[in-house]
């Protein structure tokens, strides 16, 4: 069984950090880019961030450039996204995803809530 599961949301103060985590199971982690997607209230769900399988390649959205880092840990079978100068628009819940580039099997885990307030 495939699960994704997130974990590192919570509430911090514009300009604080979080580390968000998405641990993967029942497949190989290894095949699969990974993706973090956020969908706040009344808004679609859009990309925040991608990284290839072995890590060479990053995306970001240009609302989080130079603020977000997407990295994996193969090993760990982990993806994380370090959150640093969060601000109140990046209040979300966030999605881990997985894709894979031959199938296109498509995973999704439950999400992490982030909440950016004073």
């Amino acid at each position: 069984q495939v699960r994704l599961v997130e974990s590192g949301g919570g509430l911090v103060q514009p300009g604080g950090s979080l580390r968000l985590s998405c641990a993967a199971s029942g497949f190989t982690f290894s095949n699969y880019n990974m993706g973090w997607y956020r969908q706040a209230p009344g808004k679609e769900r859009e990309l925040v961030a991608r990284i290839s399988s072995v890590g060479g390649s990053t995306n970001y959205a240009d609302s989080v450039k130079g603020r977000f880092t997407i990295s994996r840990d193969n090993a760990k079978n982990t993806v994380f996204l370090q959150m640093n100068s969060l601000k109140p628009e990046d209040t979300a819940v966030y999605f881990c995803n997985a894709v894979n580039w031959i199938t296109t099997y498509n995973y999704w885990g439950q999400g992490t809530r982030v909440t950016v307030s004073s």
